[in-house]
């Protein structure tokens, strides 16, 4: 797996934390712990990071497909 570009690194926040991340291996670690004491992990898939909260990548995961970037219909 490639590293992010340290510019990219550089301006990548935390969506919980709002601390900077860092790479370990596939995944992003916040520099801070949330407010259970947990420190944050975000995976990187095909070099692009998934920076949602714990609580809504589930959510993610399981919509269908075509319901993300639906193009406006013509009319």
């Amino acid at each position: 797996m490639p590293k992010l570009s340290p510019d990219l690194l550089s301006v990548l926040r935390c969506p919980v934390t709002g601390s900077p991340l860092e790479q370990d291996g596939e995944e992003l670690v916040s520099a801070a712990a949330d407010e259970s004491g947990k420190t944050l992990r975000y995976s990187i898939e095909d070099g692009i990071p998934l920076l949602l909260p714990p609580e809504l990548l589930a959510a993610a995961a399981v919509a269908p497909s075509d319901r993300h970037d639906a193009a406006p219909a013509a009319g």
